[in-house]
């Protein structure tokens, strides 16, 4: 699955360079030019990376990374603010608001490229810890053990690979179509209606013995997720 890239850039000129460029090197490239929509597309498409102009119209750069960093869902997207002012005091500014990196107008594209792929191999580092945790909710990816509070759940292969999408991306929605290619990939032919099968298995798996609420969520014509206010 190609990773996806948000640009978030007003200079259509700008915006254009980049898209094509990310698109070369095999990304899916999202563009808008608005502070308001990007906030929007952060929470709904939840890129792997954001590139984040400073001044944008009707909701500046700082303001949008401040919403991201405050939004437990989104808080963790990697984000590079791109932006014409070279004065420490703006970087560290930047930096203090959340942003991962800064790169300074005009830029080389090979350069932009390069810390995209330095930052996306950190978050995925991040992301490969061997113990995923979610309230009560424990998973080992090393040992193959789940646990719910002190009591351990055992899971078929598929039920705990299912569980270890969602702990990645806690609250972001996954259609059918996302959770075949995850968990099954893209080349064995499965039906859609088996991703209900297995969610129903790993929900009474989680749940057994148990009166406290669902942790995961049926958002409907939409897909499943893990639930936010779970608790």
């Amino acid at each position: 699955m190609k990773q996806k890239v948000l640009v978030v850039e007003d200079d259509k000129d700008i915006q254009e360079i980049i898209e094509y460029n990310f698109t070369s090197e095999g990304y899916e490239v999202i563009t808008c030019s608005d502070g308001e929509d990007a906030v929007e597309l952060i929470r709904h498409e939840t890129p792997d990376l954001v590139i984040l102009d400073w001044m944008l119209p009707n909701l500046s750069g700082s303001e949008i990374l401040r919403q991201v960093r405050s939004s437990k869902k989104i808080r963790k997207t990697p984000i590079i603010m791109l932006t014409a002012r070279t004065e420490e005091i703006d970087k560290l500014k930047a930096f203090d608001t959340g942003a991962d990196d800064y790169i300074t107008k005009p830029f080389s594209n090979a350069e932009l490229i390069a810390r995209t792929k330095a930052l996306l191999r950190r978050s995925i580092d991040n992301n490969d810890s061997d113990t995923l945790v979610f309230h009560d909710i424990e998973l080992n990816r090393d040992k193959k053990r789940v646990f719910r509070g002190t009591k351990e759940i055992k899971l078929g292969p598929v039920e705990f690979k299912l569980l270890e999408v969602f702990l990645m991306r806690p609250g972001q929605v996954f259609n059918r179509e996302q959770l075949l290619d995850k968990v099954w990939g893209n080349d064995i032919y499965v039906e859609e209606r088996t991703v209900d099968v297995h969610v129903g298995r790993l929900r009474r798996a989680l749940n057994r013995g148990k009166l406290k609420k669902d942790p995961i969520r049926t958002v409907r014509s939409a897909g499943y997720s893990l639930n936010e206010n779970y608790s």
